[in-house]
């Protein structure tokens, strides 16, 4: 018996493949003739199925031409080719089923197929089962797109089905992921739907998310009526946010449960119109001049049946009362929705987790920007005790000299490379020649001094506007610094900002090796210490003033090539840092390289903290962030790491 039932299936099944070897594609379209004739959205879809489903190797060309508005049918004998157009309004034909040239002919005897792009949409939808197995893994990749941007339950089974096949490790994960995605939104199946909510539950991705917010949408609804089977969240009342009173009493007209109210004018209006010699049912127009004595008339008009019924016994707030409202989800399942919330909540988690994460990037590459532009100023502010508002355009100096080195040198690396250390030499020439020149007659002089050094600023930023004009200038980065490092959908950070944290450290360390390993360090701190005690030492205070405000000033330099790779190159670009520069040094704590990097951590942090409570006014977090300044300096006028001896003013 068992080997009769096999025979017999064997034979089921090589008459099934006769047939298939027996049908051709343009029978296929001829089956179907009036409905591709017609090319109705609403009918449509059986012949595009029909095609799809034949199992013939021809069905993906038929679909693709069909798709690029290139089939066309004969008018005298209705079959359906490919056509090429060629000049004198010619069509040159091709069969469907052996690829061979059938002649041409002319447009006046054929019938061009133009599908609307609704049409095209459900046949581009047919076309993803072929392309998701097609040799060229850019046609697979272009599937997976597809299903990504129009999901549908039918996609499922051809997406599982390419699944094992498929040898591109990439694709092949892509793949699996979108099939867990669909599985979710239309699998049939309660449990596998359920295992995979719980199987990607922990997936930060948006298009995740996307899946499971459909699942949790819900309605409100008149509890009366509803099936017994219905997914409901909770009850609602009315007055609820959810539901207004005017909202559920409308829901109670459309359900036949109440009758529509007539509003104060229109029952005024009622009245009026019953009114007969002076008199409405009986009583004088005079003595209607309340509104309750209104009302009672239009009772005794409405129980008449002159009027639309009314009672203020029947008032909204009243009636909706005697009813039940309940919000319900669109999904039956309450397993399946259950599995969402709990899927959701905890990918909610993880996101608030992973936004802080991208905060924290954020906060300290900010900080790593404003160390930077400070370090310059906490040396010579630390050192010389000079309030340098030059320092600005130090960074400008710096900036410019990066770009002027790109116009020489095409490689972006390269041109990086050589701009850093030129930056240095320059601004560090300028610092010196500054220090030369107008600093050094200033000592001990501090408001003579910032008003120098800020006519020096306007002078520097009118001459950079003279020689670069005020239009942005760009500092390309080179093309492997370009994108960002992305951790997944929620956590991410450029690449020029891990490269400026980056020089934040290199130069954090060379900064301690100057200060704690050569002999200009060793002097440098001895003169921050206590100058008289180390001219008397033998060294010269004078030179190493010099030379400190010099370093300062290239470091600087060097800070503006690194702004300059994200910030646009203007004359006022740095005027942009300045305030904050000189906020990380008070903050942090004259003269000290750590009191600087603790407030570079603290303002960088500070600000994307106030940004991100109020994103929309950035001007509003720089103002909330000086205010509380401010405020911090009134307990720690010496910063976060006082310094001893003369910067500190001891």
């Amino acid at each position: 018996m068992t080997r009769l039932i096999i025979a017999l299936a064997a034979l089921l099944l090589f008459c099934a493949q006769a047939m298939a070897q027996d049908t051709t594609v343009q029978s296929v379209l001829q089956a179907h003739r009036a409905t591709i004739e017609k090319g109705s959205r609403t009918s449509i879809g059986s012949a595009i199925d029909a095609i799809a489903a034949s199992g013939l190797p021809q069905a993906q060309e038929v679909l693709q031409v069909w798709a690029a508005k290139e089939m066309w049918q004969r008018s005298d004998d209705g079959l359906f080719f490919r056509g090429v157009e060629k000049p004198s309004r010619q069509v040159e034909l091709f069969d469907f089923d052996t690829g061979q040239s059938r002649g041409t002919a002319s447009r006046d005897g054929l019938e061009q197929i133009k599908p609307n792009s609704g049409v095209r949409a459900m046949i581009g939808t047919a076309l993803v089962q072929f392309q998701l197995s097609d040799p060229d893994p850019n046609r697979r990749a272009e599937a997976l797109d597809a299903i990504q941007r129009s999901p549908g339950a039918d996609l499922l089974a051809p997406l599982r089905a390419s699944i094992p096949a498929e040898t591109e490790p990439t694709l092949k994960a892509r793949k699996m992921r979108v099939e867990r995605l669909l599985t979710i939104a239309f699998d049939p199946d309660e449990p596998i739907r359920i295992a995979a909510i719980e199987e990607m539950s922990g997936d930060l991705g948006v298009d995740m998310r996307a899946t499971l917010n459909p699942l949790l949408v819900t309605r409100i609804a008149l509890a009366e009526g509803l099936p017994a089977t219905v997914n409901i969240r909770r009850e609602v009342q009315p007055g609820d946010p959810l539901l207004s009173v005017a909202t559920a009493y409308d829901m109670l007209i459309a359900a036949g449960l109440a009758q529509p109210i007539p509003d104060a004018e229109v029952r005024k209006a009622l009245l009026i119109a019953n009114m007969v010699d002076g008199q409405v049912a009986g009583v004088p127009v005079h003595r209607l001049d309340t509104q309750e004595a209104r009302d009672a008339v239009y009772v005794q008009l409405a129980q008449a049946g002159l009027v639309p019924r009314w009672s203020s016994a029947e008032a909204p707030e009243v009636v909706v009362t005697r009813h039940r409202f309940v919000e319900v989800y669109s999904e039956p399942s309450a397993a399946v929705t259950e599995a969402a919330e709990e899927a959701l909540a905890a990918i909610e988690m993880r996101v608030g987790l992973n936004q802080a994460l991208d905060l924290g990037l954020d906060a300290l590459s900010l900080a790593s920007i404003y160390f930077l532009a400070a370090i310059g100023l906490a040396i010579t502010f630390g050192v010389m005790g000079v309030i340098n508002m030059a320092h600005g355009e130090f960074i400008m100096m710096g900036a410019y000299t990066g770009y002027m080195v790109q116009q020489v040198i095409a490689d972006h690396t390269l041109s990086i490379l050589v701009a850093i250390p030129l930056a240095f030499a320059v601004t560090f020439a300028a610092g010196v020649a500054m220090e030369r020149l107008v600093i050094r007659h200033l000592y001990n002089r501090p408001l003579e001094t910032l008003l120098a050094t800020f006519g020096i600023s306007i002078a520097l930023q009118q001459l950079a506007k003279n020689i670069f004009g005020t239009q942005a200038r760009p500092l390309t980065a080179p093309g492997w610094l370009d994108g960002a490092w992305v951790l997944n959908d929620v956590v991410s950070i450029s690449y020029i900002r891990v490269a400026i944290f980056v020089l934040a450290l290199i130069f954090l360390s060379l900064f301690l090796f100057i200060m704690r390993r050569t002999r200009l360090g060793l002097e440098t701190r001895a003169v921050t210490q206590n100058p008289r005690m180390a001219a008397s030492m033998g060294i010269n205070p004078d030179r190493i003033n010099m030379l400190t405000f010099g370093l300062g000033s290239g470091i600087a330099g060097i800070a503006g090539v690194a702004i300059g790779l994200f910030a646009k190159v203007t004359s006022e670009l740095g005027s942009d840092y300045i305030v904050q520069s000189f906020m990380t040094v008070v903050v942090g704590g004259v003269g000290n390289i750590w009191g600087t990097l603790a407030g570079a951590a603290m303002i960088g942090t500070l600000q994307k903290g106030i940004e991100w409570l109020n994103p929309s006014n950035t001007l509003a977090a720089q103002t909330y962030m000086i205010i509380f300044i401010i405020i911090f300096i009134q307990f720690r006028p010496r910063g976060i790491i006082a310094l001893k001896g003369r910067a500190a003013g001891d």
